[in-house]
Order: C-alpha cells, then sequence, then structure tokens
C-alpha cells in the first residue's frame, strides 16, 4: 500500500523561489492573523499603565509644547505665520508615524524569534500589522491634530487649505512604505548585525532635525535646502502643510522623487527580508 498516494495534504510548503517573491494571495488567508496581531500590540502596549491609550495623545501634546518653547519662544525659529502649536503637532504626526513603523518593524525577527521557530505563517504577516497597528495610534494623534486646529480657527486664525489636500492618501502610503521598507531592512540586518539595534533608535531621534518637523523648508539656506531635499520625508511633510495651510514649499518633482523612493527602499526590503527569511533561525 503506498502511504504517500493515500494521503492528501491541506496545506504545501515549499520555499520560495525568488527573492522578489511575495504570495499575496497567501498573506490574504491570514489576514485573520494579521488582525490578532494587531490587536494584541494594540492592548499589550499600554495594558498595565494608569492612563492606557491616553498616551497616545499625552506623548505628542507634550513634545508639541515643548517644541513651542524651546523653538519657537527661545531659539526663535519661525513657523511661516502658522501657529507653532499647530505647526510643530503636523511635522510631529506625520514623523511619528515612519518613525514608529520603522523602529517596531525592524525587531521583527529578533522579537517574534520564538513564533516564527514553532509555527508556519508568512513572516511578513508581523511587519504589515505592525504598519497597521501604527496607523491606529496615527488616527488617534491625527485627530488630536484636528482638533488643535480647530481651536486655533475659532481663536480667530486663518487656515487655507486647497485642493492638494486630496494628496493624503499618497503622503500616507509614503509614509508607511518608508517606514515598512527600512524596517524590514533594518530587522533583516539586525539578526546577524545586533548593534544596528542600538543604533536605531538613535538614528531615528537624529534624522527628525534633517526633516522640516521643527522648522520651515523655505527658511533655510538655499545650499542647504538642496541637502535635505534628498530626504524622501521633506517633501512628505511640507506638502501636508502646504495642502492644509496653504504655506511653504510643493514640488511634484520632489513628492514624485519620495514615491519612488520609496518604492525602491520597499522592494530592497522585501529582497533582504526573503533572503534572510529563509535560514535567519540558524543565525539567531
Amino acid at each position: 500500500m503506498n502511504i504517500e498516494n493515500d494521503e492528501s495534504w491541506s496545506l504545501v510548503i515549499k520555499p520560495k523561489t525568488g527573492l522578489l517573491e511575495i504570495n499575496f494571495k497567501e498573506l490574504w488567508k491570514y489576514k485573520d492573523l494579521v488582525m490578532l496581531f494587531v490587536r494584541r500590540d494594540f492592548v499589550a502596549l499600554y495594558k498595565q499603565t494608569i492612563l492606557g491609550p491616553l498616551w497616545f495623545i499625552i506623548q505628542p501634546l507634550l513634545t508639541t509644547i515643548t517644541f513651542t518653547i524651546i523653538f519657537n519662544k527661545v531659539a526663535k525659529i519661525s513657523t511661516n505665520g502658522i501657529p507653532p502649536m499647530v505647526f510643530y503637532m503636523s511635522g510631529l504626526v506625520m514623523w511619528n508615524y515612519f518613525s514608529t513603523c520603522l523602529t517596531k518593524t525592524s525587531n521583527t525577527f529578533i522579537t517574534n524569534a520564538n513564533i516564527f521557530g514553532k509555527v508556519y505563517f508568512p513572516r511578513m504577516v508581523v511587519p504589515i500589522s505592525d504598519t497597521l497597528t501604527n496607523f491606529i495610534s496615527f488616527g488617534i494623534q491625527f485627530t488630536l491634530f484636528i482638533l488643535i486646529v480647530i481651536i486655533h480657527a475659532f481663536l480667530g486664525y486663518s487656515f487655507h487649505p486647497n485642493l492638494y489636500i486630496l494628496l493624503f492618501p499618497i503622503l500616507l502610503i509614503i509614509l508607511a512604505g518608508l517606514g515598512l521598507g527600512f524596517g524590514i531592512i533594518f530587522s533583516s540586518l539586525t539578526t546577524k548585525y545586533r548593534d544596528l539595534t542600538f543604533l536605531i533608535s538613535f538614528g531615528v531621534q537624529l534624522a527628525m532635525y534633517a526633516t522640516p518637523v521643527i522648522y520651515p523648508l523655505s527658511n533655510i539656506p538655499q545650499q542647504y535646502k538642496n541637502i535635505l531635499w534628498f530626504n524622501p520625508m521633506a517633501p512628505v511633510i511640507e506638502t501636508f502643510r502646504f495642502a492644509l495651510f496653504g504655506t511653504g514649499l510643493f514640488d511634484w518633482l520632489h513628492l514624485g522623487y519620495a514615491f519612488v523612493f520609496m518604492i525602491i527602499t520597499l522592494f530592497t526590503g522585501i529582497i533582504l527580508f526573503n533572503k534572510v527569511e529563509k535560514n535567519f533561525m540558524d543565525v539567531i
């Protein structure tokens, strides 16, 4: 009796044949697992804290107040006529989504090594769930930002949103793509080079000052401005402010550069992720 012929398997696991291969059909089949990870991460993040999800509001609010005091009141850095609280919050909300996506996904292999070694599921499920979890926190912080804008409008400040606000979904895609792309690149590298885990958080904080979060790019001298445009986050934040307030710099070429940079980063991350996924358990 041929046992092999009589056995019918409901799932056959095969190794990836290409570094750019992503089985979207398989990822969709595991959508429930993605949502389970999202719920787990969101609940566990502040489960044993007193204020819980309120920290999503408190952290950016305190940071915005600190920036207003230090950079606007003390350093006298211009905000292009935008109320300082609104100016700094607009940059922080966008930057926080990118940075949290990057830092959380950068630990994908290390923090989930026990699960990866015991149960099969598409490994890309974890960084995708991290990106979705961070989108929830972004939604909360963005709501806070809108409330601050409304309050300032009632106080007499005039805002001038324009049709470029329709680019907002594209800006979110660029933010998520950059955060996910850089995150899975670093997660792949940290399996072999653990020193990178110490450099990532420091590097992200340093990169914020090379991004127009606390200053308008229009006030930067031209020779430095040309360098800062190479930062793909710069066009995203400048476009966001231009769409909402009608001030700042906007250029289709720079925004297109940010989008192409995001695509290249994401594809590079997928290649490294698929390469490391095959034998990372031996390295860990």
